[in-house]
């Protein structure tokens, strides 16, 4: 989705050579009523900017969402790509910020939600309890595994939405996000690690909630567990997030502990 400036926002006064008339002294309510005359126009452009970029948001969020509800993995991938890009564009401007923000108190346009029920969700989840689908009449819905690249993609799109709305870190503690996380980020490769500890770091900020689970998880543990098993060259850019998990995580009294084990892991 690109953000795109509408025609009628664009002033042509600047390229028309002024009138004759404009060098004629003209009455105060002359100017009062051609003051009010542009402030009612401005005001009409900018009504219908804020509507030409709410529907474009809305429009980008259904479009990506439809497919991140889908029951193949590629479908998904496709669904979060484009939400990602989405998120790209709203973030160049304050105003689609604004607007993004107020959709995410939709229920059917929030995103956070369907990367914990659809991208996120584990295999074992879907396995089934009996083999009553065997004699049922309806078929039986199969839902592709997650891919590595889904579920890279769908880090990257929960760390924009946890940068640009505040707001969807709490959506993200109702579906015990950091429990996920750190499950992501024991069992995944390096690509979904590197999106994961960037997403740790957004859904830890300002949000007490999601620290205490962090902590409740042994995550400083863990982050530094994780340092002492990559190569050398790795681990520079790893260690950067996690000190950058300790800025966040300062103020809380467990610091203390994060310091020890970032001098044990460097040691060894």
């Amino acid at each position: 989705m690109n953000l795109k400036e509408p025609l009628w926002s664009k002033r042509t006064e600047s390229n028309e050579p002024p009138s004759p008339s404009s060098s004629l002294p003209r009455d105060p309510e002359t100017e009062a009523a051609a003051a009010a005359a542009t402030s009612a126009v401005e005001e009409l452009v900018n009504s219908l900017n804020k509507q030409r970029i709410y529907r474009e948001v809305t429009l980008a969020l259904r479009t990506g969402l439809r497919d991140v509800r889908a029951e193949f993995s590629f479908l998904r991938v496709r669904g979060l790509r484009f939400l990602l890009k989405s998120l790209r564009s709203i973030a160049q401007s304050d105003s689609s910020i604004t607007l993004f923000s107020q959709t995410q108190s939709i229920p059917d346009l929030q995103v956070v939600p369907l990367l914990f029920e659809h991208s996120f969700k584990e295999t074992e989840d879907e396995k089934l309890g009996s083999l009553d689908h065997i004699f049922s009449v309806e078929p039986m819905k199969v839902k592709s595994p997650s891919t590595d690249s889904e579920v890279a993609l769908a880090l990257r799109v929960l760390e924009g939405c946890c940068l640009l709305h505040p707001e969807s870190t709490r959506l993200a503690h109702q579906h015990k996000a950091i429990p996920v996380l750190m499950n992501v980020l024991s069992t995944r490769g390096v690509l979904e690690q590197g999106a994961c500890l960037d997403a740790l770091i957004s859904i830890l900020l300002d949000s007490s909630a999601n620290q205490m689970d962090f902590e409740a998880c042994n995550g400083i543990e863990e982050v530094a567990e994780l340092i002492r098993d990559k190569q050398v060259d790795e681990n520079l850019r790893y260690l950067k997030i996690v000190i950058e998990m300790w800025r966040v995580l300062a103020s809380t009294h467990w610091a203390c502990k994060w310091e020890g084990k970032v001098s044990h892991s460097n040691h060894s």
